[in-house]
């Protein structure tokens, strides 16, 4: 696994796409128990080169239940994006989608490696549409609603950007009824 990540880490395979440079960002270690996909780096993130160090972290850290030195303890956490480098600022507002040349290439190597894994959280709709692929629903909403249909091996989720603070005041059933089973599910996973 050590070898591998050294490997990512000097990837430039989407160099000529990224007006920030190449910087990989992930971590996972062999005996990882739950893998979290979210899409790509902040641009915080890309500076600190710590994942999910954001809001966006904040959040997503409430809603498992834990603390930071949980979530970046290896032996709980991979954290492997589908886009390991921050893509840069969408003129449109907010980031570009991850780019789609990592999660072929690398997710596979990862993911034989990790051999104790007992969940896969998918954060936003390029996660889901990636992992899930037919089964998704037709929409991000409706994926993380039907959650349950998932398990035991991937929990959809939204993404916890601040961005998408309206949605989640939208949905309150996400917050009253997904994120208990959610840190229920977390919480059993840790404990074994």
């Amino acid at each position: 696994m050590h070898k591998l990540l050294q490997q990512i880490k000097k990837c430039t395979i989407c160099e000529a796409h990224l007006s920030h440079g190449c910087n990989p960002i992930l971590t996972a270690a062999k005996k990882s128990k739950i893998i979290v996909i979210g899409q790509a780096p902040g641009m915080r993130v890309h500076l600190s080169n710590e994942p999910w160090a954001d809001k966006s972290g904040e959040r997503l850290l409430d809603w498992l239940g834990i603390d930071r030195a949980t979530f970046y303890d290896t032996s709980n956490f991979a954290i492997i994006p589908m886009g390991f480098c921050y893509p840069g600022k969408n003129p449109k507002g907010g980031d570009l989608p991850p780019r789609k040349e990592c999660a072929p290439e690398w997710h596979p190597p990862l993911f034989e490696q990790l051999t104790d894994v007992k969940l896969t959280l998918l954060i936003g709709a390029y996660a889901q549409k990636y992992y899930l692929g037919k089964t998704k629903k037709k929409n991000l909403t409706e994926t993380v609603l039907t959650f349950e249909e998932y398990l035991p091996q991937y929990f959809p989720l939204v993404h916890p950007s601040p961005l998408n603070f309206r949605w989640q005041r939208n949905n309150p059933w996400f917050e009253k009824d997904v994120i208990p089973v959610l840190r229920k599910k977390v919480a059993e996973i840790l404990k074994k």
